[in-house]
Formats: structure tokens, C-alpha cells, sequence
């Protein structure tokens, strides 16, 4: 599930670029803002035309979809690296005898 919402963030993050890319500039940037006096706010005209709604609503999905993603993560780390199994060590003298094999002692009667 995680996969398929990053593919769907990624496709808005194109769309939101696509949007802002072919936007009309508003402002003369800084300059613009210190040079002269005007009825801008923080240099950007305010405009209501399909491309300014287009840049919003793809950052509210992009937003939205971030937040939602968190759930889809997995909370419990993953085991990369199985446990090697523990090798028995045999219990044989140093002498190089062989070791009697251990067996039950008789039951008294």
C-alpha cells in the first residue's frame, strides 16, 4: 500500500510542477517589494485562475497523502540478518580419547 501512495505523491509532485512551470509570473520578486509601494501581498498578485486552484489542490493531495502514508508503516523492525544456529561444542578430554558416551545410571532395586 505504501507503494502504490508514493507512486500517486510522485504523480502529483509532476502535476504540481506542471502547474507552477506554466504559470504567468505576478511579481518583479524582491525587488518589487522593496522598490516601489504596491497592492501586491508578499509580491504575489492574488489571482483566482485555474492554474493558482490547480498548485493548491495538488499540494493539499500531496499533503494529505504524506500524513496517510505514516500509517502504512510497517512498526516493527525487520530481521535482516537471520540468527546464525549455535554449533554444539563436543566435550572430548584433551588427551584425544575418545569420550564415553553418557548414559543413565541403573535404577536401584
Amino acid at each position: 500500500m505504501i507503494l502504490l501512495i508514493t507512486v500517486v505523491i510522485l504523480i502529483a509532485a509532476v502535476v504540481m510542477a506542471f502547474f507552477i512551470l506554466i504559470q504567468a509570473p505576478k511579481g518583479g520578486g524582491l525587488t518589487g517589494n522593496f522598490g516601489s509601494l504596491s497592492t501586491q501581498v508578499m509580491g504575489v498578485k492574488q489571482s483566482t485562475n485555474v492554474m493558482e486552484k490547480g498548485t493548491w489542490a495538488t499540494m493539499a493531495i500531496i499533503a494529505a497523502l504524506s500524513i496517510i502514508s505514516v500509517m502504512f508503516i510497517d512498526k516493527a523492525p525487520r530481521a535482516t540478518k537471520q540468527a546464525a544456529p549455535t554449533q554444539q561444542q563436543s566435550q572430548q578430554p584433551a588427551t584425544g580419547a575418545p569420550a564415553a558416551p553418557a548414559s543413565p545410571a541403573p535404577a536401584a532395586q
